[in-house]
């Protein structure tokens, strides 16, 4: 059985709550299970959350699920790239599978609710990850 860490983005939580319960839910239906769940502002502070999870024995992997929607400026484009490359160091560091599951940059909220299947692929993802590395 694989065990999940889950890092929740707070920030956009009428989008992220749902990813974290789609995350939750296949979690279940692939008899894994989430050994602990960790809420953060906002997806770019995921990173450290992650590699807290990570660091864990009994953690074989960690889903982030968050959503990163457009503004007037880039801001979303380099939130996204720092967290999406500092989440890939942190699975590179700690040797555990970290996954993906924030939504985002360039799409409004409504694009964003459209996505909330990527808490789903985020965790199947990880269990995938998890079983293929064992």
């Amino acid at each position: 059985m694989v065990s999940l860490g889950l890092v929740v983005a707070q920030f956009n939580d009428s989008v992220t709550e749902p990813m974290a319960e789609a995350a939750r839910e296949a979690a279940a239906e692939r008899d894994a299970i989430v050994v602990d769940e960790l809420s953060v502002p906002g997806a770019y502070d995921s990173p450290l959350a992650a590699d807290r999870l990570a660091r864990r024995d009994d953690v074989d992997a960690v889903a982030v699920v968050g959503a990163i929607v457009t503004g007037d400026t880039d801001h979303d484009r380099v939130i996204a790239n720092a967290t999406a490359e500092t989440l890939t160091q942190v699975s590179l560091d700690r040797d555990t599978p970290v996954t993906f599951g924030v939504s985002g940059p360039g799409m409004s909220g409504a694009e964003a609710r459209e996505r909330i299947d990527k808490g789903a692929d985020a965790a199947d993802a990880a269990i995938d990850l998890a079983a293929e590395l064992d």
